[in-house]
């Protein structure tokens, strides 16, 4: 969001933007944390990118 506040302006103006700014909810942050270790592989990570990048030859 995006809120001007030009040179001069009144007391009333720099309420209402304030007013604005305390109204956005702050966004959520992503807790990584909560899925480490939840991919379970049956064969060997880099046994897999090597077959990966071979796919490209």
């Amino acid at each position: 969001m995006v809120s001007v506040l030009k040179k001069g302006a009144t007391k009333k103006d720099i309420e209402a933007i304030n007013k604005k700014l305390n109204r956005v909810q702050p966004r959520k942050r992503l807790d990584a944390k909560k899925y480490s270790g939840l991919i379970h592989l049956k064969s060997d990570p880099l046994e897999i990118q090597k077959k990966l990048r071979n796919e490209w030859e």
